[in-house]
Order: structure tokens, then C-alpha cells, then sequence
């Protein structure tokens, strides 16, 4: 993101000192905010020329002549919504927000259609059986479900290309053939698609033991039966911000408890909280490690799940890290997921 900083702007600045800023910065665009650091609007050169057309003066505030009412987007929204959005409105840049209205940076047209190429891995896992969604999967391997037009390996694997990844490795065990046949060596996609052959139940990482080289750089791992419009691009790089050898994403879910939850002290009445909703971060089955997290990985002789993985990276006293998000995210693990699913996609990767 470029340095959307450097172009704040007070509502009191005057017209003439956000000129200077507007046509000095490379951004060509001021984005004016109160102390609380709200947006409340943006002003442009276009802006300023047709405040000088209604003769205000230009020692008045730049309030004066800004857009009060800017199109803005979430700061978790994705690269294909944000382009999407410029285009139909015509933007070349945009003011992303959080949900309190902070401005938190700024997207252009240019960086967003300049991306960029990531050399790193990416292994999907998708050698489950799938057995919660029979008979669906009796004939067919949960990645080639069909969720829209598309199956649902295809769509994790076009969100990644979207954001610049390029080498691709799919775990696969179940019905591995069809998954063989349907990707091949990803040229129809652009990109490079190797494959793992599990012989048995691995577990989410002791597949990973059977990567024939180590990864020179850090590398996703990611379950092969998720939907989500989470960038990857910014895993990466909260990933290399932190330092952390291992980052784990976690998604944020509310829970509901449909009765009045009771405190107690032994026999004593405390109070009673009537329907209280709970908020937890759950592991969102999205993984960025570094290549010496793989010694931890015991030899391929049994199940090895992610959060083993992660408890002895956490046990060495190396740095690890959770990455936590509000995209869009759905683990397809139960029919009533997968009719969900079916359900978004059009409204969500559309």
C-alpha cells in the first residue's frame, strides 16, 4: 500500500496547503479525517478546480470543497472486490476503512492491477475421504465437489494465482486420479502443480514429510475443503512482519447461547446473563511455515496434525503467530456447510 499517510488531511487545512499536498504526492489525492482519525471525506485536484470555479476562496477549508460522501471499502475486503468496485465506479484510488469508520490506508488502480509474483509454495491438502458428506463423496473426492461452476480445489487455487502464487503441491490420497486428472500440471491455469501421494492417513502436517526438497522460503499449507475470500498476499506479508516461523489463521465466529447463563459460588446465586453471545477465534486451516518448522515433523509413520505441529514450534521458544481475519470463510466438513457454500458462492466470488 503506498504512504497513504503522507496525504492526511484536517477539514480546517486550508484549500491552498491541500493543493500542495494533492499535486506533490504521487497519490493525487487528499484524504481528509477528524481527530479520532474517522475518514470524513477526500478531496481531489478536480475537487479543488471546481471549488475555484465557484469563486471559494482558497484560504477557506478544504472541507469546503472535499467529497463528503467517498466510496470506501473494508480494509478486509479482497484484491478481486476492490477492483471490482474501482471499476464500476470508475475510481483510481480508494479509502479502506474498519468497521468504525477509521481510516486504515488507502488502494490505487495501479498497485492493485500490478501483481506481484510469489515465488513461495503453496501445498493444499486434499487427500481426505470425506466421509461426512457421503453419498456425495462415494464417487468423488471432496476437492472436486462443485460448489457454483467451479469445484472447490479450482476456487482455492484461482483466489492464490489471483494474488501471485504460481507453484502449487496438492496432497492427495483419496480417488487421487480424478484430482490428477482434472488440474494435470496446472499449465492450464498459468502456473505449476506437483503432487504428493499420501499411502495413508497423514494427518493436516505428516504429509508434509514427504515434500521431495525443502522450500527455500516461507510456504502455505492449506486444507483442501475451505471457501474463503481471505488475501493471501497479506498473510504473507503480516507473516514476514512478525518474524514468525509458523502463523496460523484464525477466523473469529460468534457463538449464541439460547438460555440465561448462571453465575454461581458454590450454592449462591451471582447473577444471570440472558443470552449471552461468545466470541472465539477458531483455526481457520490456513498455515504460513517457515522451511525449519519441518523438523519438527516426525517421520511419516503416523497421523501428525497442524496444531501438534504448532504446540512443540511453540514449546522450542521459536516465534510464531496468528493472523486473525474477517473474510469470508467456510469449512465445508458437513452437507448443511456444503449447501451453504453452494449458497455464497455466487454472491461472494461472483
Amino acid at each position: 500500500m503506498d504512504n497513504w499517510q503522507s496525504v492526511l488531511l484536517q477539514p480546517s487545512t486550508p484549500i491552498i496547503e491541500a493543493m500542495g499536498i494533492i499535486n506533490n504526492g504521487a497519490l493525487r489525492v487528499g484524504l481528509v479525517v477528524d481527530d479520532k482519525n474517522c475518514l470524513v471525506g477526500i478531496v481531489t485536484d478536480g475537487d479543488v478546480r471546481r471549488g475555484l470555479l465557484q469563486k471559494i476562496d482558497i484560504k477557506e477549508p478544504v472541507s469546503r470543497v472535499m467529497n463528503h460522501n467517498p466510496v470506501t471499502a473494508k480494509a478486509t475486503d479482497t484484491r478481486e472486490r476492490l477492483l471490482n468496485l474501482m471499476g464500476a465506479m470508475h475510481l483510481e484510488h480508494i479509502p479502506l476503512i474498519d468497521h468504525q469508520n477509521h481510516l486504515v490506508g488507502l488502494e490505487t488502480l495501479y498497485r492493485l492491477a500490478q501483481t506481484p509474483k510469489r515465488d513461495n509454495l503453496v501445498v493444499i491438502m486434499a487427500g481426505g475421504l470425506g466421509t461426512r458428506l457421503a453419498p456425495l463423496t462415494d464417487h468423488c473426492p471432496k476437492p472436486l465437489l462443485r460448489v457454483g461452476a467451479k469445484p472447490i480445489l479450482e476456487v482455492i487455487l484461482e483466489s492464490f494465482i489471483s494474488h501471485g502464487f504460481h507453484r502449487f503441491l496438492f496432497s492427495v490420497n483419496y480417488r487421487k486420479g480424478m484430482i490428477q486428472d482434472h488440474f494435470g500440471d496446472g499449465s492450464d491455469w498459468g502456473v505449476t502443480i506437483s503432487y504428493l501421494e499420501e499411502n495413508g492417513r497423514l494427518g493436516t502436517a505428516g504429509s508434509l514429510a514427504l515434500l521431495p526438497d525443502i522450500p527455500q522460503e516461507p510456504f502455505f499449507v492449506m486444507n483442501g475443503d475451505l471457501l474463503t475470500s481471505i488475501h493471501f498476499g497479506r498473510i504473507l506479508d503480516f507473516h514476514m512482519e512478525k518474524k514468525s516461523v509458523a502463523t496460523i489463521c484464525v477466523r473469529k465466529i460468534q457463538q449464541s447461547i439460547p438460555y440465561g447463563v448462571v453465575r454461581l459460588d458454590s450454592h449462591r446465586l451471582l447473577g444471570i446473563e440472558e443470552k449471552p453471545v461468545q466470541e472465539y477465534f477458531v483455526n481457520a486451516g490456513i498455515y504460513l511455515l517457515d522451511p525449519e518448522v519441518l523438523a519438527f515433523i516426525p517421520p511419516t509413520s503416523g497421523i501428525f496434525d497442524m496444531p501438534f505441529l504448532f504446540q512443540k514450534v511453540i514449546e522450542s521458544g521459536l516465534p510464531t503467530a496468528a493472523f486473525p481475519f474477517l473474510d469470508y470463510w467456510l469449512d465445508i466438513g458437513r452437507m448443511g456447510d456444503f449447501h451453504q457454500a453452494c449458497k455464497d458462492y455466487p454472491e461472494v466470488f461472483q
